[in-house]
């Protein structure tokens, strides 16, 4: 509950950014933690590969056109919604963190619409799949 309300609050003061977007921040944020295996603290870089996992599983080739479809365009947007929700009091930082972390890591269009490699599902994937 608590929560919610801090994040109508992120929303009237910044409204560049989807509610859709912090969400997602979030599922990303555990993602990630799942796949590295780590209880707390994850690094900005860590964060973004784990965007970056979690959208092209998630959105295929429809991953950029979503994220702009929420006001994101770089990585440095996604450095700006965990910064609000650092300042909403939803996540916590440690004094290594800065929003410079997130700037620039990768390109959308090189990750999102040129690598991005379909996932072929062959028959044989799904009789394995069924063992």
């Amino acid at each position: 509950m608590r929560d919610r309300r801090a994040l109508r609050n992120i929303l009237k003061r910044d409204p560049r950014y989807a509610v859709e977007a912090y969400i997602f921040v979030l599922e990303a944020l555990h993602h990630t933690r799942g796949k590295i295996k780590a209880k707390g603290h994850v690094t900005g870089q860590q964060l973004l590969e784990g965007i970056k996992d979690l959208a092209l599983n998630r959105y295929g080739a429809m991953a950029k056109i979503v994220f702009e479809h929420w006001g994101i365009e770089k990585t440095i947007d996604f450095g700006n919604i965990v910064l609000n929700m650092v300042n909403g009091k939803i996540l916590s930082k440690t004094p290594e963190d800065k929003l410079e972390d997130f700037k620039d890591v990768y390109d959308f269009d090189e990750v999102f619409v040129k690598g991005y490699q379909p996932k072929l599902v062959t028959k044989r994937d799904k009789l394995r799949r069924k063992k």
